[in-house]
């Protein structure tokens, strides 16, 4: 309860405030994305080579306002940019979910029980910990095919480490406290003294944590995509719009790549932000 009354002052939190409103803002156009784009077509997919790569607030000949242009194929760029803000934010969302459902557990198991529970946990998470977050990515990717929801689970299966080795330690740290110890004089059970009594101490850091992993997560998505391993056409991706218009940026078209490029910066950056929020209104810093 201290943890969701702290929550409630974020708003108060310049750094909160202004991450909160930005990804408010992206929520709101991801689910009303088709209310902002000229193309309502199944991912704003309908292409007019005639309209190919033209510039900003571009009536087309049909008479429809394109706000952003459109891109090589001459496909709506407002829509393929809000759709691709789905892609993004889904990834987050589900992949820190895998993270956290694979690293929480083995963590919180690896902290109490200790021993060879620990050393063999402790173990797996050090191999997994020195594999490159993106080689690791590549890797799941070419196992498991390219497509969306291959993405999630690659960028979940490489994001629970982290979440493993925070919870481990918070485990370790809380193990030892008073409150714990009479858990046990009254005979609760280890598994009532983990989940009921331990781990809920451990929700302020890995809220914070949580809100670091969806700017990774999103970030991963967007270089999967840029490499050809992430969504696949027609879906829009922001990773793959910017592979797809890289070499305009060179041709005086420089907005086609420069758009998405901003959208995912501005998202990654509200996440972080957030994190950053939480952590000072959470006092992260002074868990024990």
């Amino acid at each position: 309860m201290k943890v969701v009354a702290k929550l409630a002052s974020l708003w108060r939190n310049p750094l909160g405030r202004t991450g909160a409103i930005v990804l408010f803002l992206w929520l709101f156009l991801a689910v009303f994305a088709y209310g902002f784009s000229a193309d309502t077509s199944t991912w704003a997919n309908s292409m007019n080579l005639a309209e190919s790569a033209k510039p900003m607030q571009h009536r087309g000949a049909d008479g429809v306002m394109h706000w952003l242009g459109t891109d090589r194929y001459g496909r709506d760029m407002t829509g393929r940019l809000l759709l691709g803000s789905r892609v993004s934010l889904s990834v987050g969302f589900i992949a820190v979910g895998i993270a956290m459902l694979v690293g929480i557990p083995i963590g919180a198991w690896a902290g109490f029980y200790g021993g060879p529970v620990d050393s063999a946990l402790s173990g797996l998470i050090q191999v997994f910990w020195s594999i490159p977050s993106l080689l690791m990515v590549m890797a799941l990717s070419f196992v498991l095919g390219k497509g969306f929801w291959q993405v999630f689970v690659a960028v979940g299966l490489t994001s629970w480490v982290e979440v493993a080795r925070l919870i481990r330690g918070q485990v370790k740290a809380w193990k030892p406290a008073e409150f714990v110890q009479a858990a046990q004089v009254l005979g609760y059970s280890n598994r009532r003294i983990l989940w009921k009594h331990i781990m809920p101490q451990t929700l302020a850091p890995l809220i914070v944590l949580a809100a670091s992993q969806f700017a990774s997560a999103i970030l991963l998505e967007s270089g999967l995509s840029f490499l050809g391993l992430g969504a696949q056409p027609p879906m829009p991706s922001w990773g793959g719009m910017i592979r797809d218009h890289y070499p305009y940026l060179l041709t005086g078209q420089a907005h086609l790549a420069l758009i998405p490029g901003l959208a995912l910066a501005s998202l990654v950056l509200a996440f972080q932000v957030l994190g950053t929020a939480l952590r000072d209104v959470l006092d992260v810093r002074a868990v024990k």
